[in-house]
């Protein structure tokens, strides 16, 4: 896992860090990631680390015009008919899920496994013990996601795409680690693409994309969750424009509305929207395409913007050790003063990396992040 040694740049920028093995199941979970998180971030700090850098748009890169097919097409994939697959459980295990028939080929990028498979005996319950910077996680959001993917398998559905060619894998093998779930809503509707976070460590779709994507999918909305290469903003950016790249190019077949799209994203998830969202897909590698229409972004140090920016969702909790609320709040401000619509929340009680929120005090921010898209969605 590569490190940059640099100074940094905003305020509560995440450092990179090895994933915590597993210490025994008689700690709650998200006590151990608190505190992991805390100790990790801290001595980070004090060590200069960061992949959280401030980074500029690659305008000398030229996008493909290559299409990208599907890497588990309905009609080559097999899929079974409804009913074949035995739903998972809080206490199924995590390499059970990465190794079902219905994830072939990309059960990996569902948990966090650069580091290699979690132990064979960790269940969906010690899904945090891989997301140390995430909390508030629910084993039945969890258990939600992966069986309403399954669901959508069986009915012959493809819940997983490639963003770049087999061409353009070959010449960068780091390419392999990439792709877009998707979780379908109504015909033509737009379409929404989340990007988790992890500090550019890991990405922790499970708990910060993933059931995003449902909770919009569920709402009439095509939503897509973001696979995107980890070591830094700058391929990650890369990632998400050829991501909406892709999108476009196929938005007949995936039955999308590429008019208003938004993008979504936590912690690391939402620089790399920011960024797509002041500069457009065309500054990172990706089509000459219009930026998006909304960017609802949670918990981040993320400092840079445009006075052309699209209107800007944010929310933080008031206790984030790792996304001060008053940097937050402060790049809302000069949005604010740019003439850039926003809306700002930050919930009591509340650290880093809450997800959806259910049970917290920002339970139903998804409600209120959705109606100002649908907002700026009005002609």
């Amino acid at each position: 896992m590569e490190h940059f040694r640099q100074r940094v740049s905003v305020a509560g920028a995440a450092p990179c860090l090895v994933h915590p093995r597993r210490a025994g199941r008689e700690h709650d979970s998200r006590d151990m990631v608190r505190a992991f998180a805390a100790a990790t971030f801290s001595a980070s700090l004090a060590l200069g680390l960061t992949a959280c850098t401030t980074i500029a748009p690659r305008e000398e890169l030229t996008p493909s015009d290559a299409p990208v097919t599907s890497s588990v097409a309905p009609e080559d994939a097999g899929q079974p008919s409804a009913g074949v697959y035995e739903r998972v459980n809080a206490d199924t295990t995590m390499v059970g899920v990465i190794s079902h028939p219905a994830f072939e080929g990309f059960g990996r990028f569902l948990f966090p496994t650069g580091g290699g498979p979690p132990a064979a005996d960790l269940t969906l319950r010690d899904v945090g013990y891989l997301l140390p910077y995430h909390s508030d996680i629910r084993v039945d959001t969890t258990v939600d996601v992966i069986n309403s993917l399954m669901g959508s398998v069986e009915r012959g559905e493809t819940v997983f795409y490639d963003i770049y060619t087999d061409e353009q894998k070959a010449a960068d093998p780091s390419k392999e680690d990439t792709g877009l779930f998707f979780l379908a809503g109504e015909e033509d509707a737009p379409f929404a693409i989340v990007s988790a976070g992890g500090g550019f460590s890991y990405v922790g779709s499970i708990h910060e994309s993933l059931p995003h994507a449902l909770e919009l999918s569920r709402r009439g909305y095509n939503a897509f969750a973001l696979q995107y290469r980890t070591g830094g903003a700058q391929v990650a950016s890369e990632d998400l424009a050829a991501a909406i790249s892709f999108v476009f190019r196929n938005a007949d077949e995936l039955g999308v509305s590429t008019d208003h799209y938004s993008l979504w994203g936590g912690s690391a998830g939402a620089r790399m929207a920011a960024y797509l969202g002041s500069y457009g897909p065309s500054a990172y590698g990706g089509d000459d395409l219009p930026r998006p229409g909304t960017v609802v972004m949670q918990y981040t140090g993320h400092t840079d913007y445009t006075e052309q920016d699209p209107p800007t969702y944010a929310v933080v909790g008031e206790d984030d050790g790792i996304a001060s609320p008053r940097t937050m709040r402060a790049r809302i401000d000069a949005l604010d003063a740019a003439g850039v619509d926003t809306q700002f929340h930050v919930y009591p009680d509340l650290g880093h990396g809450f997800g959806l929120g259910l049970g917290t005090s920002a339970e139903g921010w998804v409600d209120d992040a959705v109606a100002f898209w649908e907002q700026h969605q009005e002609p």
